[in-house]
């Protein structure tokens, strides 16, 4: 039986997330398998992976065969690189103690690369909020001084009204005292 480790397909449109299983080759995609061994989750940012190192490492040991994507996942992860110092320590070149180390600096090294990508990521949405709240507050200031320069128009307009009014008012005040001081004058 040729087995493969690859991808079953779960989720909903436009949202899918990816079980990693080891099947028989000639099974559907997303029908029988023989044994999961983790999930790929490409919707977070950077993509999540949990994976059973041990069981993985098992099944390359035994002859399956992983896909693209998930032989890029195990890279990703080391299990394909513990593989290869496994070999290296059956054919002499140095033992399991080295192998381990350099195993161990390689996931130092890698995890330091991904706390690196997610504070690049973190400190560029920050960024990019704090640009947006400064647009934010320029509009905002644009639109408060064109609200008060709007209310002065107004509030000039309205006291211009108010002083011709009042002139106005003086204005037919005169005439009708002039006209009732002229018959009390005759």
């Amino acid at each position: 039986m040729a087995t493969k480790i690859r991808l079953q397909r779960h989720g909903r449109k436009n949202y899918a997330f990816y079980p990693i299983v080891i099947a028989d080759s000639r099974a559907p995609r997303d029908g029988k398998f023989i044994e999961r061994i983790g999930s790929y989750n490409p919707n977070t940012n950077p993509a999540t992976v949990t994976l059973n190192f041990e069981r993985a490492l098992y099944w390359l040991n035994v002859g399956a065969q992983p896909t693209d994507t998930v032989r890029t996942i195990l890279s990703n992860e080391g299990v394909l690189l513990m593989k290869h110092l496994q070999g290296g320590v059956k054919k002499g070149a140095f033992n399991e103690e080295e192998a381990q180390r350099r195993f161990e600096a390689w996931k130092t090294q890698r995890q330091a690369n991904v706390d690196a990508a997610k504070a690049s990521i973190a400190g560029k949405k920050e960024l990019e909020n704090k640009q947006r709240f400064e647009a934010e507050a320029a509009k905002n200031k644009a639109k408060a001084e064109e609200v008060a320069k709007k209310k002065a128009e107004l509030a000039a307009a309205k006291a211009e009204a108010e002083a011709a009014a009042a002139a106005e008012q003086a204005a037919n005040e005169a005439p009708a005292e002039e006209a009732a001081e002229a018959p009390a004058a005759e």
